[in-house]
């Protein structure tokens, strides 16, 4: 990327990080409401969503005030079908079931995406507060802070941060490959949150991170912070990160990992 667009990310990113903190301080205040709440919904569930669609007319709203031509797609209202200079992928909250439990690993999550290529990204965890941000070229950073990922250099000794889906099929199948990779690792982490687990990886609070099955707005933002503090972001058997597969880890333990996982079939089945 060269200096006018890496300027011109810089620029997206501190409207990304505005609305994040904005949109983050509103899910947090409506997680304090949820008790009081859920009283007077149908289910809990419908609090959740309520709170989710808060959250991303919040960010999309902060957004359009200022860049009015930009695109956007987030889990909630899909794809706005627009064709703007920008494309915003956001999860407003990312981690619902966490946040439905007062879990504290939830985010709202938020990549800028210009001529297809990741440009800025924000992840906030809504309950602490804790924010990692990148732009292309620029490096990763942990609440201000440089990161540059997990010094690891064997599977073995690596801490390995996965999730799970909601289909049953595709639990039994996630089951049977964490079966196979436990023994091989240092031990497994499952928290609930695609984007905090990629970031938790850029920070090296975790060596590495694979999920199956993720959403473009769960991982985009991460896959970014993950990419510009030195892992390898990928899909297996050569492909991309994808909604198939993701997988993030330091050069040094990527392949071992990768082929581990392939061995084990983790982007077949269901």
């Amino acid at each position: 990327m060269d200096d006018d667009r890496r300027a011109a990310a810089k620029d997206l990113l501190v409207l990304a990080r505005e609305a994040v903190a904005g949109g983050a301080a509103l899910a947090s205040r409506r997680r304090a409401e949820l008790v009081t709440d859920v009283r007077t919904k149908s289910t809990e569930t419908d609090v959740v969503t309520a709170a989710d669609l808060a959250v991303e007319a919040h960010v999309i709203g902060a957004l359009r005030a200022v860049r009015p031509g930009d695109a956007f797609i987030s889990e909630e209202s899909g794809a706005d079908g627009a064709e703007g200079p920008v494309r915003w992928i956001l999860d407003p909250i990312d981690g619902t079931v966490n946040y439905l439990y007062g879990l504290p690993y939830a985010a709202v999550s938020l990549a800028a995406v210009v001529d297809g290529e990741l440009v800025a990204a924000v992840v906030r965890n809504v309950d602490s507060g804790e924010e990692w941000t990148a732009v292309r070229g620029g490096g990763a950073f942990h609440d201000g802070r440089p990161i540059h990922g997990s010094v690891a250099t064997e599977l073995g000794l690596s801490l390995v941060a996965t999730g799970f889906g909601y289909d049953a099929g595709r639990r039994a199948h996630q089951a049977a490959v964490m079966a196979g990779l436990l023994p091989r690792i240092r031990d497994i982490r499952r928290l609930g949150a695609g984007a905090l687990d990629l970031c938790h990886a850029a920070s090296g609070m975790v060596d590495a991170y694979f999920e199956k099955g993720l959403n473009r707005w769960d991982w985009s933002a991460g896959q970014l912070v993950a990419e510009e503090a030195g892992l390898i972001v990928s899909g297996l058997r050569g492909a991309p990160a994808s909604e198939r597969f993701v997988l993030a880890a330091p050069p040094r333990i990527h392949g071992a990992l990768h082929d581990a996982l392939v061995a084990l079939d983790a982007d077949q089945g269901p």
